[in-house]
Formats: structure tokens, C-alpha cells, sequence
């Protein structure tokens, strides 16, 4: 693919580098690379495509800009308050390098849309913060023989990896599911709404990413295939470590990925009783007997509580005595989600306990609701 007098100009330090030159350049512009999210992986990875003359970026985000998103979602600003994302970042782009292409796609990826829209790309990029995504983009990846860009950031850590790359023997370098067969149970490792990430961090760690993106596509250097990237910001200690190649792992369809991951609700789980922000308050301010229980991280309970017992999900099955029989006991975390799990996780190993409540909406709707001087996160 030719380029135009504008972009000899525009990309004249790519072409001055020997081994990546005209040719490199040209392979850039025939691809075709689709970025999973649009957040803070997202905001540097498509930067630096876009940057890097990528001839076509596709953006599957169905989300809205949030101000508590600005600490590192770097591609938005305080005037895109309330605007999607997908749509935003592409006039970003656009406004950048108007000599690529940007197409969106402003819905949730699931089972049933994920291999129609990766199939036309050359090489996908997950920047997204949860399990369910990322397998079902690492399968999608393995059924249509796409090669998978993975990163992850977490508070002072982040990896890369380069999953399903083709071999010189013919065969692909190992996936996601080699590195994590399984997914962790539910509410062990919280997302970065959860657990925090320092705003550096993602533009270090979705950086390398599309640094490994532009090695793929232009055929320079070595990429992470097989390996796994490991970078703490905090200490500045890199590490990368190897990723066996266990046996062959046969994926051959989709599946529900809430339900693989343990998030969909368990056919019982409607007779899970629950219980409003709004009579909860009512119950404060009529001083009846309840307990209630914070199951969130010690930091996320320092930032913001509404006068809950604080104990962690992950320490809940060792805290059972500590949990009232005689009289209401009302669970909340920050959306509902982790409390919910924990009444499951009670009931599992207490079957008698039914005076379990879940939170709806958590202290997210306290803020919406009650009091808005709560911080919301």
C-alpha cells in the first residue's frame, strides 16, 4: 500500500529507521487492529496506533466517560464528561492522524458478536479489567487464528503478553487459558474500580502494548510470545517469565462467560433477600437491631463507609462466628456485586443462616440516594 506525500512527511522518523523503513511503514497501513476498550490500556494503545499510522483501528466500547476515568484515561478530557467513548476516542483519533480509519463498535462483546466483529482484524488487543472478557476474547482469538495482545494493570503492576502467535513450526504460541486455565472465584481479585491503579501505570503497561502491536505488524524485534511481561512501577522491577505450553487445549465454540467465571447468579439465587439504601436507612434512623457487614478491600472502606463491620470477602469463611444469628444482617460492598457473593459463599457453609441480606446497589446507591457527601469510586 502506497503512501501519500503527506505521510512520507508525517511518518518520516518511522522511515529512517533502518530494518523498519518504507516497508514497515507500508505494513502498518494495511493493517487492520481491533482494541478491545477504550480505558486507561485503551487511551495510550490507541494513541499510539493512531500515532503510528495503523491504516485501520477498530474500538469496541459501550461505556460512557466517567470523572473518576480522568486519572488514566488519558485519550478523554473534562469537557467529554457523560459522552461514549468508542465515539469520542474516534474523533481523537481522527483529530491526530485523519489518514487512518477508525470504526466502532458501541456494545457489549459477548458470545454471540465476538467472532463477527474480530474476524476482519489482523491482530486484537484486550485492554479490558475483567475475566469474562478476556477469555471470551482469547477464545474467539484462538478459533479464528487471530493473535491476542493482553495487558492487565493493577494498582503498582502490570503485564503484557502476546497470546496465539504463529510459530515458525506452524503452531501457535501459548494462549490465555494456558497461563490461567481457570478463572479465580468470584471477588478475589478486584478490578481497578475496586482495588485502585496509580494513573502512570496504565500508560507504562498500554504503551508496551502497542509497542507490541507495531512489532507484530511490521515483522521487527521479538515479541512476547510465550513470555509474560511483568512490571511493578513502584519498585521498577521488570520481570518476564516463561508461559508453558501445556497440551492442547481444543476450543471450538463460545460459551457464557459470566456463568464459566462464576458471575451469573445460581438458579436459587432469587431467593437471596435484599434489601434497599433507602430502608436500610429507615432502619438506622429507627434504631432497629441489624448488623452490618462491609465486605470491601481496608482502603476502599478508609475512602468511604457508611459505619459497616469491615470484613473481606476473601476472609469471610474464616469470620463465620462473627456473623449475628439473632438478628438481620445486612451485606454491602460497593455495587452489590462482592456482597452477594458473600452471602453465597455464608450460606454454602452455614445453610441455617436465614436472616442474610444483600445491599442493592451498595454504597454506590447510598451516595446516589442517602448521601451524596459519600465519595463515590
Amino acid at each position: 500500500m502506497h503512501l501519500t506525500t503527506s505521510e512520507y512527511q508525517r511518518y518520516a522518523r518511522h522511515l529512517t529507521i533502518p530494518d523498519f523503513g518504507l516497508a514497515g511503514q507500508q505494513k502498518l497501513k494495511s493493517a487492520k487492529v481491533l482494541v478491545v476498550g477504550s480505558g486507561g490500556l485503551g487511551s495510550p494503545l490507541l494513541l499510539y496506533l493512531a500515532a503510528a499510522g495503523v491504516g485501520k483501528i477498530g474500538i469496541v466500547d459501550f461505556d460512557t466517560v466517567d470523572d473518576s476515568n480522568l486519572q488514566r484515561q488519558v485519550l478523554f478530557s473534562t469537557k467529554d464528561l457523560g459522552q461514549p467513548k468508542a465515539a469520542t476516542a474516534r474523533q481523537k483519533l481522527l483529530d491526530l492522524n485523519p489518514y487512518i480509519e477508525v470504526e466502532i463498535f458501541e456494545t457489549k462483546l459477548t458470545k454471540d458478536n465476538a467472532l463477527e466483529i474480530i474476524e476482519p482484524y489482523d491482530v486484537v488487543a484486550d485492554g479490558t479489567d475483567n475475566f469474562p472478557t478476556r477469555y471470551l476474547v482469547n477464545d474467539a482469538c484462538v478459533m479464528l487464528d487471530k493473535v491476542n495482545v493482553y495487558a492487565s494493570i493493577f494498582r503498582f503492576e502490570g503485564q503484557v503478553a502476546v497470546f496465539n502467535y504463529p510459530l515458525p513450526d506452524g503452531r501457535r504460541s501459548p494462549h490465555y487459558r494456558h497461563l490461567f486455565p481457570e478463572p479465580p472465584p468470584p471477588g478475589m481479585v478486584p478490578n481497578c474500580a475496586e482495588g485502585g491503579v496509580l494513573g502512570v501505570l496504565p500508560g507504562i503497561i498500554g504503551s508496551i502494548q502497542a509497542s507490541e502491536v507495531i512489532k507484530i505488524i511490521t515483522g521487527v524485534g521479538q515479541p512476547l510470545a510465550g513470555k509474560l511481561f511483568i512490571f511493578d512501577v513502584a519498585n521498577f522491577i521488570p520481570r518476564v517469565l516463561s508461559i508453558p505450553q501445556l497440551e492442547a487445549i481444543k476450543i471450538t465454540e463460545l460459551i457464557d462467560y459470566d456463568e464459566f467465571c462464576g458471575l451469573k447468579p445460581e438458579k436459587d439465587s432469587s431467593t437471596m433477600k435484599e434489601i434497599s439504601v433507602t430502608e436500610l436507612k429507615k432502619k438506622m434512623d429507627d434504631q432497629e437491631a441489624f448488623q452490618l457487614i462491609d465486605v470491601r478491600e481496608p482502603h476502599e472502606y478508609d475512602f468511604a463507609n457508611i459505619g459497616g463491620e469491615l470484613i473481606p470477602l476473601s476472609s469471610v469463611p474464616q469470620n463465620l462466628d462473627k456473623i449475628a444469628r439473632d438478628k438481620p444482617v445486612i451485606f454491602q460492598c460497593r455495587s452489590g456485586g462482592r456482597s452477594g457473593n458473600a452471602i453465597r459463599i455464608v450460606q454454602s457453609l452455614d445453610p441455617s443462616l436465614d436472616n442474610l441480606y444483600n445491599l442493592t446497589g451498595g454504597i454506590l446507591a447510598w451516595s446516589d440516594e442517602i448521601d451524596p457527601s459519600i465519595p463515590k469510586y
